[in-house]
């Protein structure tokens, strides 16, 4: 059987809400192809991996509480940070230089319709890439993510943040791998609404800056061994 391939595009450094808007364009154009399948020849949908990095902003999940956000309107203002409340999964999070982001807009029907099992894979593929750094990353029970230690109350911290939303079988948004991003930022935030576990990035954990490119190129290998796809 032929794999399905799957697009990536850096996008380099890009506001937060550009993103958003072709993330919404990308999945529009694959829902509106699905819609149509009754067609006699129906086009097929197409697979994308977006991995850009973002302006300092946080983020806000649909399911997500602003008590979160410990700064007031005025101080984000006067720390140039954004504030961006979205439709993703998850609580409040923040996105800036030296992260990682990466946004599959993929058709699941390509390849299997289960979000649980999606977002596992996505764990998946950040796993085995931070393993190639010596580091262990798991999951941590009804918490999605990846983790370092997340059984131990003291040392667990959470080095990727996810959230994504699905229509139609297609999804958007995903996860944001902190690699050398300044963790002051998250001092600001009760990070996911989980009060009592700490964050952490590649740089944190093996003491030096670690290359943005090299690190996209690892996702990207590993996204297509868990996905059994073709990155194109």
């Amino acid at each position: 059987m032929e794999k399905q391939q799957i697009i990536v595009k850096d996008l380099g450094l890009v506001d937060y809400q550009q993103t958003w808007d072709y993330q919404e364009q990308l999945l529009k154009d694959n829902v509106q192809l699905k819609s149509t399948a009754g067609n006699q020849f129906p086009k097929p949908t197409t697979n994308y991996l977006l991995f850009c990095e973002h302006p300092p902003v946080y983020t806000l999940g649909k399911s997500g509480h602003m008590e979160n956000l410990l700064l007031s309107e005025q101080q984000l203002e006067e720390q140039g940070i954004g504030f961006v409340p979205t439709n993703r999964g998850g609580d409040i999070t923040f996105h800036g230089p030296g992260q990682v982001v990466g946004y599959p807009i993929i058709d699941l029907e390509n390849f299997f319709t289960d979000i649980g099992k999606y977002l596992r894979c996505l764990e998946e593929v950040v796993i085995r890439t931070i393993a190639e750094y010596g580091l262990t990353g798991d999951r941590s029970q009804g918490e999605t993510g990846v983790w370092l230690d997340p059984h131990d109350p003291v040392k667990a911290r959470k080095i990727c943040a996810m959230g994504v939303r699905c229509s139609r079988w297609v999804t958007m948004h995903g996860f944001a791998l902190n690699v050398n991003t300044s963790m002051n930022y998250f001092d600001n935030i009760i990070a996911c609404g989980i009060a009592d576990k700490k964050v952490a990035s590649l740089h944190t954990e093996v003491g030096h800056e670690v290359p943005m490119e090299e690190v996209r190129r690892k996702l990207m290998k590993h996204f297509g061994e868990v996905f059994e796809a073709q990155m194109i």
